[in-house]
């Protein structure tokens, strides 16, 4: 063991997700030497609030550019130039990510004239430095984020199901309101006395927001016996809340890592750009896969498929038929989350069989954070 420097330099998009990324890499470098010091650098408009929550990042610094903006001269100048290792997010070099995000480009350029590395200047990946992967990463929020969220939601013997309706995409590409009604509808038939906690963000700080509008929210609310809002309430304060609901119910989206991260169940409506890849070990989840036939989505950035038309254009993987037909897979999935036998090995093994299916067993287009998908392949 030595008292080593290692710099997580993981800039990328903005959204939530790629910040507990980031935080989950940080803390499989710290477990193999608990000895070193670890410093990440994140974009400035994510969720950098994040790496205050835990206890494997020493240093945290930021850049401040626009991914598609080349940023001017210095722009990581701030941040201490010597370490004996640098990590880049392997994104950051790969061309077809240039050619979508000239900013990007310029940023690793800038970065790799930038730091000295007395060992190597590297990627996310390379055999070194030793890196232990397969952690259940842990985030705590603060003890007045808990004392609010006590108050907020205190015990009750039915289920709390958090909502969030979206992530920070055109509002088209997630469910009508009358899609989302519908599936309240279904979770409170099912449990009449569930409680059902609203999550999102409209405050515009330049990070992530929501777009459904308050109009949409108070529709929501109106479906469920008992409604408790989180909504435009700090990140801690929303990340204490999800810690007190059984599980967490939105689309696919970067907040839903951070959800795992709090170790709140995630049950995902999935679609649009990307199969879930973030798995938290030990917490369980429930992925509704799409039928990317009939509803195309994963064609990854720059390709998305053409609308249907759902009270206007709609994602075809958001839409009211297919939501119509995988209510009762969602329905099943939430109540195994809420029986309280489930558990991560039995998630990983279905989520892995199905995806593996439905991607042709090609698993080449198969992708997870530390390659936990893996063991699990058909």
């Amino acid at each position: 063991m030595s008292d080593e420097s290692v710099l997580v330099n993981f800039v990328y998009c903005h959204p939530v997700g790629h910040a507990v990324e980031a935080l989950q890499y940080c803390l499989g470098y710290r477990r193999a030497d608990p000895q070193r010091r670890i410093g990440l650098v994140l974009k400035a408009n994510t969720a950098v609030d994040l790496a205050h929550w835990t206890e494997h990042v020493d240093e945290v610094y930021t850049v401040d550019f626009d991914v598609f903006t080349p940023p001017a001269h210095g722009v990581a100048a701030h941040i201490p130039r010597d370490w004996d290792w640098v990590i880049d997010d392997p994104r950051g070099h790969q061309t077809w990510q240039h050619e979508l995000f000239p900013g990007l480009r310029e940023y690793y350029r800038q970065s790799s004239e930038h730091f000295r590395a007395r060992n190597a200047h590297t990627v996310i990946g390379a055999p070194q430095p030793a890196y232990q992967p397969g952690n259940r990463l842990h985030l705590n929020p603060s003890a007045d984020a808990h004392d609010w969220a006590r108050h907020q939601l205190p015990e009750i013997d039915e289920p709390t199901i958090a909502v969030l309706p979206g992530g920070s995409a055109q509002r088209w590409r997630y469910p009508t309101t009358t899609a989302w009604r519908r599936i309240l509808r279904t979770l409170t038939d099912r449990w009449p006395h569930a409680r059902i906690c609203l999550l999102g963000k409209h405050t515009e700080d330049g990070r992530s927001t929501t777009g459904f509008s308050t109009a949409e929210y108070d529709a929501l609310a109106a479906e469920a016996p008992s409604t408790t809002w989180a909504v435009d309430v700090g990140l801690d304060r929303q990340l204490a809340a999800l810690q007190r609901c059984d599980l967490l119910l939105s689309p696919h989206t970067g907040f839903g890592f951070a959800a795992m991260a709090a170790g709140t169940p995630w049950l995902v409506l999935a679609g649009n750009d990307w199969a879930e890849y973030y798995f938290n070990p030990g917490v369980p989840f429930y992925s509704v896969l799409p039928d990317i036939d009939r509803y195309p989505c994963y064609l990854m950035l720059g390709n998305q498929p053409d609308p249907v038309d759902d009270e206007g254009p709609r994602a075809p993987s958001m839409c009211a038929d297919r939501i119509t037909e995988d209510l009762p897979e969602l329905l099943r999935g939430a109540e195994w989350l809420c029986s309280g036998h489930a558990d991560f090995d039995t998630a990983m093994r279905h989520h892995v069989t199905r995806a593996a299916e439905l991607f042709g067993h090609r698993h080449e287009l198969m992708f997870s954070v530390d390659d936990l998908h893996v063991p699990y392949l058909p």
